[in-house]
């Protein structure tokens, strides 16, 4: 790279990512190619490679220019995107100029055997002739997850032309099967190709080498002589000559080859999958095919993890201080689609999500909020549900004949382990499933309750019959006081709507350890100025999550009266059908102009909520409701069949395409809401909730256990208990407990007993003493051998 030209504006403008709202992924089956695609406004968005969770560009379009005409396909074409074959993620992209003037046809796949993507090329001038027309390719290099500090050059390859980026010990090289008529390299922003050929100045040869920064490569295709067509070949690698290599390899086999394997793979993948596919029009998409395809292709074949999406959102306004996006594995995400892989009868894909979980649980029993595919964190909150569920995957996997009984002493540690941190940790969450409030929350609550039945049922198999006792006791316990934490009464809202209460969205306890239903309790510090809400007044459709979990019966008056209340607050009617908000006073969303989420905005209606809905109302007994919903949540996809996480929810805004019904700026596809679609199609098939744990809908549902111990905490002390039933005293080290019900005339002590977990209770007999006895002890911390100091107290009530 000596005697080359760097061109002005050094290092460019700070890097951003592009459009969240993806119109299709994909990869090949199989382990041959570590690649993964997506694509966008008829454009190669980001690319993924050699993992996952590495994006390595922002996009790769082209420009057409003719005497005094500029156009660039992403911005100024009308765009088509559809399959080349159902379930196959090959994709037929046709981009028409709004003005008349051309049409860009292109195939977009990846190579079955390599690192590299291809696209075969075809320019049909619509006005003129071909030779009025010039077409060159813009390439935005983000390697590694940065737009910073990448270099960009024009260079050879064994006497080839071609161009090249590298950074952070990645590199990529584009290949032609037609000759370059020009290449450059630029600033962005500056003097990128882009600038030049919007000045009129066409691309400038002498712009050879721009190191260390925002970088853009371009390069002018000789089409003249080619019928308008061309196959370009961008390959990755760990060295430049590496890339080059992998584009020149795939670029002589050619585009038919490379993509009948990749049709092949596909092919013999999604038979695999059970035959859930729906009764259609065969023009029309086939949605259940989309969702397989989607879930696997968001899949780490050597790892078994799985990203949330292959999606930055809101990414045009996002830079690198922004590098994980959603191409990050979320354990409650990962065994959400793990739960959907099974109901696609992939039983292979889902187990190997829980050796994936097995390998990155963190040594106290729970897993990170979020990390990088080889366990790394990147965000460092704690969420109790991401703890529990793959408990629960587990027990779906053993019901599923995915792993046999006889494995469950080589899963017992996981199970164990994260059962014990729930006991320790829980029953509230620091943040809630939408990573934000913590509290009681309905949907955390559900997850860890069946999940320590499950461990119950497994700790019992391996013969720790008194830790299974303790779990399943204290899963009743917890149970049983959903109501008080999270049940709100004799609110403003429940006498509005005429009804006794309803379940919120997060409850808090009080001193005593329940929940004060009236009064107004600070919950956060919002972005609107308001410092306390009342907590009744906050509801969420994820108090389903009793019903879906199997801790309540569809029918339960409670539950009819949060369907109410839910309904009331967050139920939208679009013409699609219903879809809900996640909760009253959400800020993550567009703000009202359109303006993308920066940190505020106004949350905007989730489709994944209307699938769980229709879930509710097949556990209900209402089948054809189910189907409607099931259609309203498919209503909400991408021309291509993506599900978002989001749709708009207001008056069409064209110029940030936002349009009512359709998806917003979040992520797309959102591989949860895939999930979910996959599981409500089995769930419809088999006319009951595919992933309903039998243990709480039996233990809870169709029969009520013995009252179980009251527990008392140091961190939640309650004050009273009911007459009749045991004091429980639970602590995290051991201790002995000095006691008495007669105010010290008569003292006990005794000695906590260890439950195998890293917990240590005591039962006091409580349940002999009368209405008004109390209760008083103190705690010696015998490891310590120290004393509390303090007296503590609690009444048998009436």
């Amino acid at each position: 790279m000596t005697d080359q030209t760097v061109p002005p504006g050094a290092p460019g403008i700070p890097p951003r990512w592009t459009s969240s709202a993806k119109s299709a992924v994909g990869t090949a089956a199989g382990p041959g190619s570590r690649i993964w695609f997506t694509i966008s406004h008829g454009i190669l968005n980001e690319v993924y490679t050699p993992r996952l969770d590495t994006a390595c560009i922002r996009d790769f379009g082209f420009i057409v220019t003719a005497k005094d005409y500029f156009s660039e396909e992403k911005r100024d074409a009308d765009h088509t995107v559809v399959l080349i074959e159902d379930g196959v993620p090959a994709f037929r992209l046709v981009n028409t100029s709004r003005d008349g003037r051309y049409r860009i046809t292109k195939s977009v796949f990846s190579d079955p055997d390599r690192e590299v993507v291809l696209q075969q090329l075809c320019f049909e001038a619509l006005m003129g002739e071909l030779s009025d027309y010039r077409v060159h390719a813009l390439i935005a290099p983000h390697l590694v997850n940065a737009g910073a500090g990448n270099t960009a050059w024009v260079g050879d390859f064994k006497g080839r032309p071609m161009l090249f980026a590298e950074a952070r010990g990645t590199s990529l090289a584009i290949a032609s099967s037609v000759p370059w008529t020009a290449r450059s390299v630029g600033y962005v922003g500056t003097s990128d190709g882009w600038r030049t050929l919007k000045r009129g100045e066409g691309l400038k040869p002498e712009y050879r080498c721009a190191p260390n920064g925002n970088v853009a490569l371009s390069g002018t295709l000789d089409l003249a002589n080619s019928n308008g067509q061309a196959l370009l070949t961008m390959g990755f690698g760990a060295q430049p000559e590496e890339a080059a290599f992998r584009a020149v390899l795939s670029l002589q086999q050619g585009a038919a080859p490379a993509l009948k394997k990749y049709i092949a793979g596909w092919r013999n993948l999604q038979n695999l999958f059970l035959p859930l596919d729906e009764p259609r029009d065969p023009r029309q998409l086939n949605r259940y095919r989309i969702s397989t395809a989607v879930l696997a292709s968001h899949r780490d074949d050597a790892s078994g993890a799985i990203i949330a999406s292959l999606s930055i959102p809101w990414g045009f306004g996002k830079g690198d201080d922004d590098l994980g996006g959603y191409h990050l594995v979320w354990p409650r995400d990962l065994v959400e689609t793990a739960g959907g892989f099974l109901a696609a009868g992939a039983d292979a894909a889902a187990k190997s999500v829980l050796d994936y979980l097995m390998a990155v649980q963190e040594a106290d029993g729970h897993w990170l909020q979020n990390s990088w595919l080889d366990g790394r964190p990147y965000w460092k909150g704690v969420q109790m549900d991401e703890t529990a569920f793959p408990i629960l995957l587990y027990d779906m996997l053993l019901r599923a004949g995915a792993i046999e009984r006889s494995d469950a002493k080589h899963y017992a540690p996981l199970i164990e382990a994260a059962a014990g941190y729930i006991v320790r940790a829980g029953p509230t969450t620091q943040q809630d499933r939408w990573e934000e409030d913590g509290g009681y929350s309905p949907f955390t609550l559900a997850v860890e309750i069946a999940a320590l039945l499950v461990a119950a049922d497994a700790m019992e198999a391996m013969g720790k019959s008194a830790m299974a006792k303790y779990l399943r006791e204290t899963a009743d316990h917890w149970n049983e006081q959903i109501d008080g934490w999270t049940y709100a009464t004799d609110t403003e809202l429940s006498r509005q709507l005429g009804i006794d209460g309803y379940y919120m969205r997060i409850g808090f306890a009080g001193s005593d350890g329940a929940f004060g239903s009236r009064g107004l309790i600070p919950i956060r510090n919002r972005p609107d100025g308001n410092e306390a809400l009342e907590a009744g007044l906050l509801v969420s459709p994820d108090a389903l999550a009793y019903v879906r979990f199997g801790l309540r019966a569809a029918d339960d008056p409670r539950i009819l009266n949060t369907v109410t209340a839910i309904d009331a607050l967050l139920r939208r009617e679009l013409p699609a059908g219903p879809y809900w908000y996640r909760y009253n006073d959400d800020v993550y969303g567009e703000h009202a102009d359109g303006a993308p989420f920066n940190g505020s905005g106004i949350g905007r209606l989730w489709p994944l909520l209307t699938g769980e809905r229709a879930h509710y109302e097949l556990a209900a007994g209402r089948p054809e409701e189910a189907r409607r919903l099931l259609a309203t949540f498919e209503a909400s996809a991408s021309i291509g069949g993506l599900l978002p996480e989001q749709i708009w929810d207001s008056a069409d805004i064209p110029e940030r395409e936002l349009f009512l019904g359709r998806p917003s700026g979040s992520a797309m596809p959102l591989v949860w809401a895939h999930a979910e679609h996959v599981k409500l199609l089995r769930s419809l098939r088999e006319g009951a909730v595919f992933d309903m744990p039998p243990q709480t809908y039996a233990r809870y549902v169709k029969s009520a256990p013995q009252p179980a111990p009251i527990v008392w905490r140091m961190a939640s002390k309650i004050g009273r208990i009911a007459v009749g039933r045991i004091l429980r005293l639970e602590f995290l080290e051991p201790a002995s407990v000095h006691w008495s019900s007669d105010n010290w005339v008569i003292t006990t002590d005794s000695e906590c007993r260890a439950t195998g977990v890293r917990t240590f209770i005591c039962d006091l007999p409580t349940q002999s003493l009368a209405a008004g006895s109390q209760l008083r002890f103190t705690i010696l911390w015998t490891q310590r051998d120290k004393w509390e100091g303090t007296d503590f107290m609690v009444v048998v009530g009436e």
